[in-house]
């Protein structure tokens, strides 16, 4: 019987070599978007042999100093989190990316966020019929949904009980939206760059 090596990480369904392999070979840095059921990380890297070096990164909690109270992984808050990345990406010289999702599918919150950043005006190869409408990345859906559900009051406050606590009413998620989106961009050029993330390897960020 002859025995067939398998590198560990394809074992555990953890990367896509093939993906890997033209990473590498094309040399080109790539955004990596991870959404938890907690929060959204995305990073920006530079792809190495050795191990990939992180350019910039943005986790949706970074959010909070803007204003935001909403949801953090939901499709407003990736939008959001993808524009304040792509804007920190253009502050280091960077406007050509390409999506790397290894494993991972390609949601409608990866999207969500992929929006973001191409909105900062980051250039990344993706069909335009692959991303969300407005009306969805502003929250809209949100909005409708609440105030439907907002004629059964129990109900409403059950459903919305995390926001409401923060003093955040969702069938206002489009208002705040634009409010945080325009404190960011108004905000960004003023703040110091983020550094605490240099120099981290691949095994530690991307899958």
């Amino acid at each position: 019987m002859t025995y067939t090596a398998v590198l560990r990480r394809n074992r555990e369904n953890r990367t896509n070599y093939r993906k890997r392999t033209a990473i590498l070979i094309g040399r080109h840095s790539f955004v990596s978007i991870t959404v938890s059921n907690q929060n959204i990380m995305a990073q920006v890297l530079r792809p190495r042999v050795s191990g990939d070096i992180v350019i910039t990164a943005v986790s949706s909690k970074e959010l909070l100093k803007y204003g935001w109270k909403g949801s953090m992984n939901s499709m407003p808050t990736c939008y959001l989190t993808g524009l304040l990345l792509g804007i920190r990406t253009l502050e280091k010289g960077i406007n050509n990316l390409v999506l790397y999702t290894g494993k991972k599918s390609f949601t409608t919150r990866v999207a969500s966020c992929l929006k973001g950043i191409i909105d900062a005006g980051v250039s990344i190869p993706v069909s335009e019929a692959s991303l969300p409408k407005i009306e969805r990345l502003n929250g809209g859906h949100i909005s409708q949904y609440a105030e439907v559900l907002k004629k059964d009051q129990e109900k409403y406050n059950s459903y919305f009980s995390s926001l409401l606590e923060n003093g955040f009413l969702p069938e206002d998620y489009p208002r705040y939206f634009e409010e945080v989106k325009t404190r960011i961009i108004k905000n960004i050029k003023t703040e110091p760059s983020t550094e605490g993330y240099k120099a981290t390897t691949k095994k530690a960020t991307v899958s």
